[in-house]
């Protein structure tokens, strides 16, 4: 190795400046873009974006810290979707609160692990802390959990409890029975539940029928007679529920199963009753809208996606539990890691996951900055803007709505009078793709009842009416544009709805 091969820089207690320097320099140029941005992304050609990557020789180092960070800045800040803009309309994806930014970069810096409590020390009092205030807010008051990486893990997560509660030995006196087969097993849930129940169960090992769909009602939501009847015949035909997993703020229709009367049924029949709360735990915090989540108390275990309602940089995700115990149904051990007699409160035994980013530190940081009426209040003024959105989007010539929400999502497609509904579905993927290049607003697509249609996500309790309509406006004329134009009857059904 000569003198001009470039070294590797850790960041160790001698390189405290060096630090200092390299990474106000990427702040810098962040905040210097941040400041600049007008739109929600750029309008460069998907192509060209790959051809700038595939130029990169990850063999030939640039030389230096300085060197990377430049380049991070020209090759992916400069072209990144900001989810703060007003034009961003998609996903569930959120501005974050400053406080969890600084977090972040701490976290990035001390690079701690939660798994065992040598690995982490405070950081383990400080997650256990805030997972007790958000179990308290759930109305788990002798509740525990642990942070995921997102809702698609802590779903994950809820489900194998269930899994593993349902299968473990009976005892009727001192006569062991036995435990419930893997393909008799059922998880109920609805057509609106997230993708991840699905996907869950066959991680699981359980078999493609075991999710049931139940039936739900015009606005989506599960119908609690509709779940008895299911549980019933499954029980006929000698299956064994498993899991109910009810929705408090589903993808598409943001809509929120009634949850004190699916625990009515869950608590008469049994069943482990789950609540993918990942979209509407804003509401948990809310100062008008708490009430939307009356009965999530009852539930067995809740997810929660920090990193949506509660304005936090991703992941912060977190699956909370009524019973401590039922944590320990997933819980393996090992000598050199988490002994069965280890008297350190080591969050391994909690998680699916062994090293473990300490996500806590950034709601902590969040509550302690500015309180949870705060982050209430941002998502109220979401939900109030989502209102007045749906007003106009009903009232509106060429748009028609296609669901109500009760979170905020606005689902809805253009058809003036005179367009035909084939003429009109078929426009929702060529819609989306234009809006897509130009960058100028970014809207989302999905399938409702069989038809597509578009979709608006609103997460920015910054972003005004005003703002969305005027970015309704917008969307209005390229869909015009591009149906005067006569852009191909070809128009794909996939969502676009993602977590």
């Amino acid at each position: 190795m000569n003198s001009s091969t470039p070294l590797l820089e850790l960041l160790t207690s001698d390189r405290s400046d060096r630090y200092r320097r390299v990474v106000r320099g990427a702040v810098d140029r962040t905040a210097d873009r941040l400041a600049a941005v007008t739109a929600p992304t750029t309008d460069t050609p998907a192509a060209v974006l790959r051809q700038r990557i595939a130029a990169v020789d990850l063999d030939r180092p640039l030389g230096s810290a300085e060197a990377a960070v430049a380049e991070v800045d020209d090759l992916f800040t400069a072209e990144a979707v900001w989810f703060h803009d007003p034009g961003y309309l998609a996903h569930l994806n959120c501005p974050v609160a400053v406080p969890a930014v600084a977090a972040e970069a701490v976290l990035a810096a001390v690079n701690p692990s939660v798994d065992t409590w040598d690995q982490s020390r405070i950081g383990t009092e400080i997650e256990r802390r805030t997972v007790r205030w958000v179990t308290d807010a759930i109305g788990f008051p002798t509740g525990d959990g642990v942070f995921t990486s997102g809702g698609t893990q802590s779903n994950l997560h809820a489900l194998l409890l269930a899994r593993q509660a349902a299968t473990a030995p009976l005892r009727a006196g001192d006569r062991a029975h036995r435990s419930p087969a893997l393909d008799d097993l059922v998880v109920f849930a609805t057509a609106s539940s997230h993708f991840s129940v699905r996907k869950s169960a066959m991680l699981l090992g359980l078999p493609e029928r075991a999710v049931v769909d139940v039936a739900a009602d015009a606005a989506g939501r599960m119908r609690p007679d509709a779940l008895a009847h299911a549980i019933a015949d499954a029980r006929r035909e000698s299956r064994t529920p498993a899991a109910v997993v009810a929705t408090a703020g589903t993808t598409d229709r943001g809509c929120i199963d009634p949850l004190e009367a699916i625990a009515d049924v869950c608590d008469l029949e049994d069943v482990w009753l789950h609540v993918d709360a990942a979209y509407g735990c804003g509401l948990l915090v809310s100062p008008t809208r708490r009430h939307l989540l009356a009965g999530i108390g009852r539930a067995r275990s809740v997810t929660a996606d920090f990193h949506k309602s509660f304005f936090q940089p991703v992941s912060s995700s977190a699956l909370l539990v009524r019973d401590p115990e039922d944590l320990r149904r997933a819980s393996w051990h090992a000598d050199y890691l988490n002994p069965e007699d280890a008297d350190e409160p080591n969050q391994v035994d909690k998680s699916l996951q062994t090293t473990r980013r300490f996500d806590a530190l950034k709601l902590w940081a969040t509550l302690r900055a500015s309180g949870a009426e705060a982050i209430g209040r941002a998502f109220d003024a979401v939900l109030d803007v989502t209102e007045r959105v749906h007003e106009h989007v009903a009232a509106h010539p060429n748009l028609v709505l296609v669901a109500p929400t009760q979170l905020s999502t606005v689902l809805f497609r253009w058809q003036p009078d005179g367009v035909s509904d084939a003429e009109a579905d078929a426009l929702v993927a060529p819609l989306r793709a234009a809006l897509l290049a130009e960058g100028r607003v970014l809207v989302a697509k999905t399938v409702i009842d069989g038809r597509p249609c578009s979709k608006l996500t609103l997460l920015n309790p910054t972003t005004s009416t005003t703002q969305v309509v005027a970015a309704l406006d917008h969307v209005v004329d390229t869909a015009a544009r591009l149906h005067a134009s006569g852009v191909p009857s070809t128009a794909g059904t996939t969502t676009g709805a993602t977590r």
